[in-house]
């Protein structure tokens, strides 16, 4: 029976430094943003979904899903912020699924990179769940550097969704990453050994 991990943690909290250090560890990772992004490609499911919804306005002239519009479209109207949240987690929901049974054919332990793991209910999918802690602080400053926001954008996208706090209660293993990349990878391996263990 695979054993499966999901690795979350807040936006700029640095999932990707732990989850490119397991997959150097010889650990699948399936990484739920990858597969949104295949499945936004003209032809996938949730393009065709979204064209349906929302019409060929959230399109740019080659043709392809025109994300910022999209995103601006939609987060300025809690209707159609509802109803594209609706129609896109059902289909990532039953692609993740279907990943995630192919995996378990092949591997003894394997990995999902959810960001929003807690705030969509995969819990009941994982047997352990480790979260990448930063302090809100380390989070906030990444953020602004990383997407280019002012402090109020970055607060706001922060905002949306569960806090770092009530993360940390429902996790069972935190990754402290405020410290440098030595300290963040000797805390994967000293988790994947007790893993290992059990």
């Amino acid at each position: 029976m695979a054993r499966i991990i999901g690795i979350t943690g807040g936006i700029a909290s640095g999932k990707s430094t732990v989850t490119e250090f397991l997959r150097q560890q010889g650990y699948q990772v399936i990484d739920a943003d990858q597969v949104v992004h295949e499945l936004q490609e003209p032809g996938g499911r949730l393009y065709q979904a979204l064209l349906s919804a929302f019409g060929p306005a959230i399109l740019q002239e080659d043709g392809r899903l025109d994300r910022p519009k999209l995103g601006a479209m939609i987060f300025g109207d809690p209707e159609l912020l509802a109803q594209s949240s609706q129609i896109q987690n059902q289909i990532i929901r039953e692609e993740l699924a279907g990943r995630r049974d192919l995996l378990a054919e092949t591997q003894a332990v394997f990995f999902m990179d959810l960001p929003l793991l807690f705030e969509l209910q995969y819990e009941d999918w994982f047997d352990q769940i480790w979260l990448v802690d930063v302090t809100v602080e380390t989070q906030l400053s990444r953020l602004m550097t990383r997407n280019t926001l002012s402090q109020e954008e970055a607060e706001k996208r922060i905002a949306a969704q569960l806090s770092l706090q009530e993360k940390r209660k429902r996790a069972d293993v935190l990754i402290d990453n405020n410290g440098s990349l030595e300290e963040t990878r000797q805390q994967i391996r000293d988790a994947l050994q007790k893993l290992e263990r059990r």
